[in-house]
């Protein structure tokens, strides 16, 4: 049995508690400090180099397996809703099933599943996976290159492709790092240490010369956010410390999914209470009770619809995930039986 890279844990729980952060508070530092989104696309091309090394093509089907129900819960009430208030039946809408071009929305739903354009971008990392993993193999550093070359092309050239095309070359090269994670190509030696304040000093000085309409926030600045993000995934994934498994690893990692699907709803929904019942939005008191109060209810959600992931990964649906199993204590043998094994 394979055991679980407590480590890869930590960084996808940090990735997806920040993620929820900055979402509920806008604070642009935290997309410097921690580049949640480039981690979590490096961490996936990992998990996917391994499962097509164990499954081959077979690994798209199961990863499809494990993400769309939980989405498919979320469009179950978030598509008859905007039917109801409006939104024009087309075929477009059946994208919400299948999300590889951005489906329709409208009202709220407009702003709550703005988040995504990941699942999006995930599920096409996923499709390509199987023609990238053999290339990679061929010429590692030659195709981690392509995405950035890719990116730097399309921004000084002030094309704007497909959202699809312009995020695989924003985060294709994360994924591919994933990969060189998978097959040990990223161990951080002196010699790597180099090319890390090499892209960290070129994506901080693109950031600084570029900022974005937010100031310095790094989803704003693509080149700045892809270069500062390899630099950070070939510390993060260069590294491999011993983290001591604990029970809010395994909460965060089996319901990464969820928590992320729901976390934008959720905060637009406070936020628009807090709108209509004048309570503060800005400063330490307005982020301090509306981030307490999207975990609170990211929390029911989770108890409520987190155990279909459970299911989707194959394993015994669990209200909270991790929780030890309780084992009948074994009764001694009866005499009998111990006088026969004796003879």
């Amino acid at each position: 049995m394979r055991t679980r890279n407590q480590y890869l844990d930590l960084l996808r729980a940090v990735a997806t508690v920040r993620v929820v952060v900055y979402h509920s508070t806008g604070w642009a530092a935290l997309s410097i400090v921690f580049p949640a989104m480039s981690v979590m696309f490096a961490l996936g091309g990992s998990l996917m180099a391994a499962s097509l090394d164990r499954y081959g093509p077979f690994a798209v089907e199961k990863r499809l397996q494990r993400l769309l129900p939980s989405l498919w819960v979320l469009v179950a009430i978030a598509v008859p809703a905007m039917l109801a208030i409006g939104l024009v039946w087309d075929w477009r809408v059946l994208l919400w099933a299948f999300p590889l071009q951005d489906p329709p929305a409208t009202g709220f739903w407009l702003e709550g599943l703005a988040a995504m354009w990941y699942l999006r971008d995930f599920l096409w990392l996923v499709i390509l996976s199987p023609l990238l993993l053999p290339l990679f193999r061929r010429a590692p550093l030659v195709t981690i290159i392509i995405p950035y070359v890719a990116l730097a092309v399309l921004t000084f050239a002030g094309w704007r492709p497909p959202p699809v095309l312009h995020d695989v070359a924003l985060y294709g090269g994360a994924w591919l790092l994933g990969f060189a994670h998978h097959d040990g190509l990223l161990r951080l030696t002196k010699r790597r240490c180099w090319l890390v304040g090499v892209l960290a000093v070129a994506g901080a000085a693109w950031t600084l010369t570029h900022p974005g309409p937010r100031g310095f926030d790094l989803n704003d600045i693509p080149l700045g956010n892809a270069l500062w993000s390899a630099a950070f995934i070939l510390v993060a994934l260069g590294v491999s410390p011993t983290v001591r498994p604990s029970r809010l690893l395994t909460v965060l990692n089996a319901r990464a999914l969820t928590i992320y699907l729901w976390h934008v709803p959720l905060i637009v929904a406070v936020a628009r209470f807090a709108e209509w019942s004048g309570l503060p939005i800005f400063g330490w008191v307005g982020i301090g009770w509306r981030l307490a109060v999207v975990t609170a209810a990211l929390s029911l959600v989770v108890l409520a619809v987190g155990w279909i992931e459970d299911v989707s990964a194959g394993r015994r649906p669990a209200l909270v995930p991790g929780a030890p199993s309780r084992r009948a204590p074994l009764s001694p043998a009866p005499a009998y039986a111990l006088a026969r094994s004796d003879q």
